[in-house]
């Protein structure tokens, strides 16, 4: 597999679901059994969960297999990992705390993102914020 395709493929699923703060880090120089890390911020539980439903899926699709997903029980810090890229959605609080960017953060990986303006729209919910705050 293209780790350059999946790396697309990975911020596309987290755009969709409109991730924030999306960063890419290229690992390859620290360890063998990944290429990259992705972390992404989310603003609630739903939507981590959500998040790492997408990137799943999107991994799926492209016929991936042995996909795994650690932490949607609490949906604070979702784990997707898809083999070569391991990809890490994260409420703001606990990104800060973890800080992860400083442990893969030696050789981020320059990637274009969709300008928030022309990110796809969230699914509409009662809350208006297009995620169910209160099922969390």
């Amino acid at each position: 597999m293209d780790i350059q395709k999946l790396q697309r493929a990975v911020i596309d699923a987290l755009e969709d679901v409109k991730a924030q703060d999306i960063k890419v880090f290229n690992t390859t120089h620290l360890t063998s059994l990944f290429d990259r890390v992705v972390i992404a911020s989310a603003t609630s539980n739903r939507q981590t969960r959500a998040l790492a439903s997408s990137v799943a899926d999107r991994g799926r699709a492209m016929s991936l297999t042995g996909i795994t997903i650690e932490g949607e029980d609490t949906g604070e810090w979702v784990v997707v990992d898809l083999g070569d890229v391991v990809v890490h959605i994260m409420q703001p609080a606990i990104r800060q705390y973890y800080n992860l960017e400083e442990i893969w953060g030696g050789k981020p990986v320059r990637v274009k993102l969709l300008p928030e303006s022309t990110r796809p729209a969230p699914v509409a919910s009662d809350s208006g914020n297009g995620y169910d705050d209160n099922e969390d």
